[in-house]
């Protein structure tokens, strides 16, 4: 069953619905397809939750990444080195869920098994044999990578698929915060098309599309019931210079829901 956000989030979608002027005629544009998929990811870096609805503002969906393992330096656990991230292997296999969906009573952390730890800070330490880490919660450093929303394709998510025949994909691989059913016939990469271009999704949330994600190994590591396969990013490398997905930014606030159709304006 999948998580459903909390009653605090809801109220603020319905909200939003409620309010909402039906602009359908106004600005309808070309349909590019439903949402099938919705992620959350509380605490970043670890797998998320599959939700059916989320209120979205200028940060994202809302509790995303809100919360990140963080170092003695300040970096936040990825799956990379960088000036912010530093790379600590393993966190893929744990997962991370608001409780009961409330986002203010903080992220629940789950072991690899799937059973939850009474305390998240306590069990990384040990989990990564590092004495120097914590879950933290997110103050002046973003915790995003880059932009607040990612969106993918199903198109491409099919490309992969067969480029890498044998290997379990799923959208897991590239951590969408959003996977789009596309109609049949759309090619890979569809996302290059709509950078520049806004959209909106329901009645109320409306994005820009700025670019897209450039990959890097954590989309070949192993999580849960997915394999560790290098065969991921050399595919997506050599056919699309390492960058697959839609980044985009949050132009008006919202809710979106399973279902809902998404349509430039």
């Amino acid at each position: 069953m999948r998580d459903i956000v909390d009653n605090e989030e809801h109220h603020r979608c319905q909200t939003w619905s409620d309010q909402a002027i039906v602009t359908r005629g106004r600005d309808m544009g070309p349909v590019l397809g439903t949402i099938e998929r919705i992620w959350r990811y509380p605490i970043k870096s670890t797998g998320g939750e599959s939700l059916d609805e989320a209120a979205v503002d200028a940060r994202g969906l809302v509790g995303d990444r809100l919360y990140a393992v963080r170092d003695a330096e300040g970096k936040f656990g990825s799956g990379k080195h960088t000036r912010r991230f530093r790379r600590m292997p393993g966190l893929l296999q744990l997962r991370s869920r608001y409780p009961a969906g409330v986002v203010t009573k903080g992220p629940e952390l789950l072991d690899p098994d799937g059973v939850p730890v009474a305390d998240p800070s306590v069990y990384v330490r040990r989990y990564l044999d590092r004495g120097d880490v914590e879950v933290a919660r997110e103050d002046d450093v973003s915790h995003f990578d880059q932009l607040p929303l990612s969106l993918l394709t199903t198109a491409t998510l099919d490309w992969v698929r067969a480029a890498v025949p044998g290997v379990p994909v799923d959208e897991r691989r590239f951590r969408p915060n959003l996977l789009l059913r596309t109609p049949p016939g759309t090619p890979a990469f569809v996302e290059d098309e709509w950078f520049g271009s806004t959209a909106r999704i329901g009645d109320t949330l409306r994005i820009r599309f700025e670019r897209s994600s450039e990959r890097c190994v954590m989309t070949n590591e192993a999580q849960q019931d997915l394999p560790h396969s290098p065969q991921i990013l050399r595919a997506v490398a050599q056919a699309h210079d390492m960058r697959l997905d839609a980044l985009a930014t949050v132009t008006e606030a919202g809710c979106v829901r399973l279902g809902d159709t998404l349509v430039l304006t």
